[in-house]
């Protein structure tokens, strides 16, 4: 079914907020099918509240240290979302581990945008990882949240090259540069509504496959 109104959205973060910055871009323009309704952000001083402020989207903070457990944090999370008539969670650089109860609550209403290619690489320190493993693509996933940490239906990766002069710095821009891209084009699947969950897979509503392989190091030049 066709939706007659934009798909309200609300961004958790808790640093700089680029990936944030990047869906406020995307959400600008009015034909957009999602908009950012709220922005929730846990750290008082974080960049992420001027970038909301900038783009005239309501932004709350729910300082984490003013409760005295992740379930109590949680709730006041939810409270917001609820009051303000979300549809959607996005995490975007979120610090926090957030409970079963609210992954439950929230299920196939939370994305994340995480810098690895899943299911490589959960957790934290992933661009040093990926070079300590020597791999040679490394990337990003936006994947719908579940209870277990960075286990959820993934709905698009973007990989980059892993070059031998990369440091974490180095490797880290890149990653970043495709989440900008990412994340906005999940978005809109996603508030198209074509995004489908099966099982532990997503199937994407009339997407074209790309049939072209990406080869690292380019092994046809490697052979002229």
């Amino acid at each position: 079914m066709t939706r007659t109104a934009r798909l309200r959205v609300a961004v958790l973060a808790s640093g700089r907020g680029s990936n944030l910055q990047s869906l406020l871009d995307a959400c600008a323009d009015v034909e957009f099918p999602a908009e950012i309704a709220l922005v929730l952000v846990n750290v008082p001083d974080a960049p992420a509240i001027e970038r909301a402020r900038a783009a005239s989207v309501p932004v709350e903070v729910i300082d984490h240290r003013a409760f005295a457990g992740r379930e109590l944090f949680d709730a006041a999370l939810d409270k917001a979302l609820h009051a303000s008539g979300i549809e959607l969670v996005c995490l975007a650089g979120f610090m926090r581990m957030l409970t079963p109860g609210f992954a439950r609550g929230w299920e196939g209403r939370l994305v994340n945008i995480h810098p690895s290619l899943l299911p490589a690489f959960p957790g934290l320190d992933t661009h040093r990882r990926a070079l300590e493993a020597g791999v040679k693509l490394h990337g990003c996933t936006v994947h719908y949240v579940i209870a277990e940490l960075d286990s959820g239906p993934i709905i698009a990766q973007a990989a980059v090259p892993v070059f031998d002069a990369d440091d974490e710095d180095s490797l880290a821009a890149r990653v970043l540069a495709a989440e900008h891209r990412l994340y906005p084009r999940v978005l809109r699947l996603i508030a198209d509504g074509r995004v489908r969950i099966a099982g532990w897979r997503t199937l994407i509503d009339d997407v074209r496959p790309l049939d072209a392989a990406l080869f690292n190091p380019d092994v046809d030049a490697a052979n002229r």
